[in-house]
């Protein structure tokens, strides 16, 4: 059986999860120095921006006006993150 690898995240309000990920794992995921919180942190904010996006562009009918203004603050804290626009990391103009 593989080891795990114990990771927590605490929300503003000092509630916190902690999730298991298999050991090792980040490590596959991670540039050479890079420090393992990053990966997993870096890893939180692409599924939150995805997911965003995914709810006001690719969903019936017309999303309401703040989980647009939602998506659009996650994609503009993506963009400072990583350099590129969600967009072009998804690989599509929407």
């Amino acid at each position: 059986m593989v080891e795990t690898e114990a990771y927590t995240i605490e929300d503003p309000d000092g509630n916190s999860e902690t999730v298991d990920i298999p050991a090792g794992l980040v490590d596959t995921l991670a540039e050479q120095g890079e420090d393992p919180t990053t990966v997993v942190t870096d890893i939180v904010v692409q599924a939150l921006a995805q997911h965003a996006h995914s709810m006001v562009h690719h969903s019936e009918g017309e999303p309401p006006a703040e989980l647009v203004e939602i998506n659009e603050a996650v994609e503009d804290l993506f963009e400072d993150r990583f350099g590129m626009s969600l967009q072009d990391a998804m690989g599509h103009s929407h």
